[in-house]
Parts: C-alpha cells; structure tokens; sequence
C-alpha cells in the first residue's frame, strides 16, 4: 500500500498521536535515556508508542532536505522583510527564492521559498515567530515539497 500524508491539525486527533510525537522529540532531545523513560513521561505504552512510531511525524520530521513556501501580507514598514529573511537564515533555512508584490492599502503580499533541509527549528515554531515579528499582518504554509 502506498503511503498517503495529510497535514492536520492536532486539534482534531486523538491524544495518542500528540503523545507519541512528544515521546520522539523527547529521544531526540536527549531529555529521556530510553524508550521506556519517554513512554512514561508522556503517559502512553510502549505497546502504543510501536504501534504510531512509524507512521505519526510532526511536520518537520518529513520535509528533511524539502522546499517550503510560506506565503506573508506584510505592512509597508522599511526592514520589515530584512528581518524576516534573517529569522530564517537564523535558523539554518536557505532562501531560495522571494515574490514581492508591490504595496497597496500599505500591505505588500510576500512569498518565500527556503530548503529546510537544515533548520533547526519545527517549522510551526518558525512560522509563529515570524508571526510575532513587527508589522507581519498574516503568514501562511504555503507548500511543502
């Protein structure tokens, strides 16, 4: 069977899942030793982790060595995309590419390219601390390749 992904929101899935991605990022982290020290932090089984490891990611997880486009309105404010684009290189994305359109109602519509192959980040964390960047009015996930 073909493997088929879907972005969802973890709002609307069961605990489980949520658990199981904490367990991972726990390993990974290096804040548990084991399996079992994670499995009890987070409060599932092992039985449970098995079961989901392979097929439970967080976003980042699966764009290793991927393209993501991230679609911005931003207010006409001089150094408002420089700090976007440093956010990014910050955090060991590479711009690929940059859409500018011009300024109207003093909201201009940007969109970025970047290999995340490197980042250091989750790419939710990036995009919501470009969210909280001054004069960023919306920041959408655009595509992942």
């Amino acid at each position: 069977m073909n493997a088929k992904f879907l972005i969802i929101d973890t709002k609307i899935l069961p605990e489980v899942f949520a658990k199981v991605v904490k367990v991972k990022e726990l390993l990974r982290t290096k804040k548990v030793k084991d399996i079992s020290e994670g499995v009890k932090k987070a409060g599932i089984s092992r039985s449970t982790y098995y079961k989901y490891k392979d097929s439970v990611f967080t976003l980042s997880e699966g764009i290793i060595g991927h393209k993501i486009t991230m679609g911005l309105v931003l207010a006409h404010r001089a150094g408002t995309l420089s700090k976007i684009l440093d956010t990014i290189a910050q955090k060991k994305g590479n711009i690929l590419t940059i859409n500018q359109d011009i300024p109207i109602n003093n909201a201009a519509t940007v969109s970025i390219t970047f290999d995340a192959s490197k980042l250091e980040v989750e790419i939710n964390e990036l995009l919501e601390y470009i969210r909280n960047l001054k004069n960023v009015i919306k920041v959408n996930l655009v595509a992942v390749e």
